[in-house]
C-alpha cells in the first residue's frame, strides 16, 4: 500500500453550531483503492491557511509512503524544519492525516483500529457532555444556575454519569486573572444548584480554559469543593505548568488539562510536575492515534487517567472512541450530548449511544464512513476561526458574560 491521494473538507455545522464553527475532515487514498477519513483538531489559522499546512505535511512526509509507517512519518513531521519539539499546528495537521492511516489500515484488514492497536478492554465507554441550551433558551442559559441545573438532570436521566459545564467567566487573549467575586459566587451556585438536581447519580466536571493565574485559580478551587467535583479543568494557561502544579498541591479536587497540548513530550512535562492526574488529548491535535496511546501509557504508570477531549467533528469523536476501546486507564470518554444530531448525520448513527456509554463500533478501521456529499453541502464561509477568545479584560464592576462554545452565527 502506498499512500497517493488527499481530499479535504471543511464543513460548518448547522445551528446551533455545538462543536465549533467549522470542521476540517482530511481523506486519504491509497494507489490500490483504500479511502480513510480523518479530522484535524487545530485551528491557530483560517481554514484556507490550514488546508495549505495539511498540502504541505502530506506532500513533503507521507505521499508515497506505506501508511502502515506511522511511526517514520510521525518522526519525520516532528523533525520538520530542524525543530523536534511540539508544534500544534504542523502536529494537528499531521494528526487528522494520521487518523486517516489507521481507517486505511483497519479497512485493509478488515478489522476496527481498536483490534490493531493492543485489543479492545473497554466494551463500554462512561462518557460525558457539556451541559448546552436546549429550543428557544438564550445567552441567559449560561450564567442561570437553575437552566443548568434542569439541563443536567435530563442529561442523566438519560444514563450520563458526569456532566461540564464553565460559568466562571472569560477567556481572554490577557492571560491568567484573578476571578471576580460574581464569578466565584456563580461557580458554586452552579455547583449547588446542579448537585441537588442530581445527587449522587453524576460527577460534576468543573471546566475552565486556562484564564485564572493561579492564585485566582485556588480561591475559586476552595469555594467549589463542598460540592466535590470530579475535576478542575485547565485552571491555569496550558504552557505554565509550575502555576498548575501549585493549584494541584492546592486543592483536593483533581485537575484535569490537555486539550491544547500536542505530543507527548508536553503531556509528560505536566506529570513529571505533578499538575494533573486526568489527560484530556485531542486525538486530530495531539499527534494522532498512536502518540495518544503513548500519552495513554505514560500516565498509566504516573497514576493517571485518561479522558480524551472532544470538541469538532465526528471523525474525532470516532478515533477518539478506538483509542478509549484500548485504555486501561480510561476514566471517560466526552460527547456532545447523545453525539449531536448533525455528527450522527454525517456519518450514518454508527456510534451507539447507550445509557451513558458508548459501544465501540466492530465495523472495519473507524467503523464509520462519511457522508461526503452532507459534508459538502455545508461548506464554512466565515472569516473566524474555530474558536476564539475575547480581547476584553474580565469585568469586576458588572457583571461578566461569556457564551460557552462557538455557536454559528446567525
Amino acid at each position: 500500500m502506498k499512500l497517493v491521494d488527499l481530499d479535504i473538507i471543511v464543513t460548518a455545522p448547522p445551528p446551533p453550531g455545538w462543536g465549533g464553527r467549522y470542521w476540517i475532515f482530511v481523506k486519504l487514498t491509497t494507489a490500490c483503492g483504500i479511502s480513510g477519513w480523518g479530522e484535524v483538531y487545530a485551528a491557530a489559522v483560517g481554514p484556507d491557511a490550514m488546508r495549505a499546512v495539511i498540502e504541505d505535511v502530506f506532500a513533503r512526509h507521507m505521499a508515497g509512503e506505506n501508511p502502515e509507517n506511522i511511526e517514520l512519518m510521525f518522526r519525520r513531521v516532528y523533525s520538520s524544519g530542524f525543530t523536534q519539539r511540539p508544534d500544534p499546528t504542523v502536529m494537528g495537521a499531521f494528526s487528522g492525516l494520521e487518523i486517516a492511516c489507521w481507517d486505511i489500515l483497519g479497512k485493509a484488514r478488515d478489522r476496527p483500529v481498536w483490534a490493531l492497536m493492543g485489543g479492545r478492554i473497554n466494551e463500554r465507554l462512561r462518557c460525558y457532555t457539556y451541559l448546552y441550551p436546549g429550543a428557544g433558551e438564550g445567552a441567559d442559559f449560561w450564567v442561570d444556575p437553575d437552566a443548568a441545573a434542569r439541563t443536567a438532570a435530563a442529561r442523566v436521566d438519560e444514563g450520563f454519569t458526569a456532566v461540564k459545564f464553565d460559568p466562571a467567566g472569560p477567556y481572554t487573549i490577557r492571560g491568567g486573572h484573578q476571578p471576580a467575586m460574581r464569578d466565584i459566587a456563580r461557580s458554586a451556585a452552579f455547583c449547588a444548584a446542579i448537585r441537588e438536581a442530581v445527587g449522587d447519580r453524576a460527577d460534576l466536571l468543573f471546566g475552565t480554559h486556562g484564564q485564572f493565574t493561579s492564585g485566582g485559580a485556588i480561591r475559586l478551587a476552595q469555594a467549589l469543593e463542598p460540592w466535590s467535583p470530579l475535576w478542575f479543568e485547565e485552571p491555569v494557561p496550558p504552557d505554565d505548568i509550575e502555576a498548575m502544579a501549585a493549584v494541584a498541591r492546592a486543592t483536593a479536587i483533581p485537575i484535569a488539562a490537555g486539550e491544547r497540548l500536542t505530543t507527548k513530550a508536553e503531556f509528560a512535562a505536566l506529570l513529571r510536575a505533578g499538575a494533573a492526574n486526568i489527560l484530556q488529548p485531542a486525538t486530530g491535535r495531539v499527534g494522532g492515534l498512536w502518540e495518544a496511546r503513548k500519552i495513554a501509557a505514560l500516565a498509566e504508570v504516573s497514576g493517571a487517567q485518561m479522558a480524551p477531549h472532544l470538541y469538532c467533528g465526528p471523525v474525532e469523536w470516532a478515533a477518539n472512541v478506538q483509542l478509549a476501546a484500548t485504555l486501561p486507564n480510561l476514566l471517560m470518554v466526552e460527547t456532545i450530548e447523545t453525539g449531536g444530531e448533525f455528527h450522527r448525520r454525517l456519518i450514518g448513527d454508527t456510534i451507539r449511544f447507550d445509557q451513558g456509554y458508548l459501544i465501540p463500533p466492530e465495523a472495519p478501521g473507524l467503523g464509520i464512513e462519511l457522508d461526503e456529499a452532507l459534508a459538502r453541502a455545508h461548506p464554512h464561509t466565515g472569516d473566524r476561526l474555530h474558536l476564539e477568545m475575547q480581547e476584553a479584560p474580565c469585568e469586576y464592576s458588572r457583571e461578566n458574560r461569556f457564551e460557552g462554545g462557538a455557536p454559528v452565527e446567525t
